[in-house]
């Protein structure tokens, strides 16, 4: 029994000090038809990214890459917030999320995002679709949900504005998503499409959308 113990506690270890911390000012990014600002925000410091000026409300990839980092598998933990902003689209839902093993020139990569105004919506089909998994940019998040309906998408509770701890582990060909404190994953993705690949990790947002993204740790 003793062994067992200190076995877990030895494995629980091992994935805590893991994580390292990464530093989020402006200039440890490279943006992506994005644009970033250092801030504090709901009592954390923290970056906003939104749309730039000609691209606001635009169906584009939009990220801020993370320079100098490299990632295949591990973890991926931070905090987030997403909302529409002021002048968005009637459909903008808050899209905020991670993308991961982003291509150098941003052609393609894996990404897991969030509809925040999804999570408390009257229509429960809409917040069935509160987290969704796609692959940029073969396997668009239509594309998946025509062919494989509810596999890549589920709810989870979530408002638009409010931060939201994000946990995303990568084994492989699969990921698992964790928010907030669940110990059970809230989106599992069993056929990454881009295969075991490495890229970087970078910060994503969709159209309309006014996200912060805060304490960033990165393991691998």
């Amino acid at each position: 029994m003793k062994r067992l113990i200190w076995a877990v506690f030895f494995m629980f270890a091992l994935n805590t000090t893991g994580l390292q911390a990464l530093n989020l000012a402006a200039d440890n990014f490279q943006t992506h038809k994005t644009v970033v600002e250092n801030t504090v925000y709901s009592g954390k410091k923290a970056i906003m990214v939104k749309e730039p000026a000609d691209l606001i409300n635009a169906d584009e990839d939009k990220l801020v890459v993370l320079k100098d980092v490299k990632f295949q598998d591990g973890e991926i933990e931070v905090w987030i917030s997403g909302e529409p902003r002021k002048d968005a689209i009637e459909q903008a839902r808050g899209f905020v999320g991670i993308a991961f093993r982003v291509s150098d020139d941003c052609s393609k990569y894996e990404a897991i995002y969030l509809r925040p105004t999804n999570g408390r919506a009257d229509d429960q089909l809409r917040r069935n679709h509160s987290i969704q998994y796609m692959s940029y940019p073969d396997y668009p998040w239509h594309r998946l949900r025509r062919e494989n309906p509810g596999k890549y998408e589920s709810y989870a509770d979530m408002e638009p504005g409010k931060w939201i701890k994000y946990r995303l582990v990568v084994k492989g060909t699969k990921a698992f998503l964790y928010l907030n404190e669940n110990s059970q994953p809230n989106l599992i993705v069993n056929d990454l499409k881009l295969g075991s690949s490495t890229g970087s990790v970078a910060f994503w947002i969709g159209p309309g959308t006014i996200a912060h993204f805060s304490n960033l740790k990165i393991s691998k």
